[in-house]
């Protein structure tokens, strides 16, 4: 039987190597430890994330196979791209990222809970305040209709999770999301782990090893410019049909 690893409250770097993580459950790596800000970022770094629910200690995952996007080059199914066209949506950055965090942790109808309880909201509500977290998010008029969020480090963003209120929230959250960071320089985006929705929109996998080299590589390189766009900013979703390569 294989001990899990239990981190070290006094240590934020202190992970275990992300190849001994388990076979079964996939990618179990370690327990305990916090949700501090030092702590999650070193972990992001490493190409690391926690996944627990309220009723477990925390848990730290790095999968066997890691599920992403390449920024540049999503893919906007045809049908999508003329719901767009038509589309008066906008797109917002940072305007609500407790209300996409608090949507998203929602109990889905597909699924027994949630893993986004009290203290994950709390942690990283405060990395959202400290610059690092950030949320896109799809407004149709003055209701919030779809959202994604996650960790910026260096020219690397690793998503956490996103909701709908209406139909194809997500997605737009998600296509804007891509264009923002392409905008940028940053080439990759974490899904964490495969869904056959992520892969409808162009998500791909990568094995371990691979993601962390390129997380390592991406997480040391400067953000920008431009600079991440200001809570003020809007941007229409209609323009994100133009995504769409035939």
């Amino acid at each position: 039987m294989i001990r899990l690893p239990w981190l070290d409250p006094a240590d934020p770097d202190a992970f275990p190597p992300v190849g001994r993580a388990m076979e079964e459950p996939d990618g179990l790596l370690a327990a305990g430890g916090d949700l501090s800000p030092a702590r999650l970022l070193a972990a992001y770094r490493r190409g690391v994330f926690p996944w627990y629910s309220e009723d477990e200690p925390i848990l730290w995952w790095s999968p066997a196979r890691r599920t992403v996007f390449d920024t540049a080059t999503p893919h906007v199914p045809r049908r999508l791209a003329r719901w767009l066209r038509g589309c008066d949506w906008t797109i917002r950055t940072d305007n609500a990222f407790g209300a996409v965090m608090r949507a998203c942790a929602h109990p889905r109808r597909d699924a027994g809970g949630t893993w986004i309880g009290a203290s994950m909201i709390a942690a990283y509500e405060r990395l959202h305040r400290l610059g690092h977290a950030h949320s896109v998010e799809a407004w149709d008029g003055r209701d919030l209709v779809g959202g994604i969020y996650g960790v910026r480090v260096g020219r690397m963003f690793y998503g956490e999770s996103m909701f709908s209120a209406a139909g194809n929230g997500s997605k737009v959250a998600l296509l804007a999301l891509c264009r923002l960071l392409d905008e940028r320089g940053c080439p990759l985006l974490d899904a964490q782990v495969a869904s056959p929705h992520l892969f409808t929109l162009g998500a791909r996998e990568m094995p371990r090893a691979a993601f962390c080299a390129e997380v390592a590589r991406l997480a040391d390189l400067p953000f920008g410019p431009p600079a991440w766009p200001s809570a003020s900013a809007r941007i229409k979703a209609a323009a994100l049909a133009a995504s769409r390569r035939e």
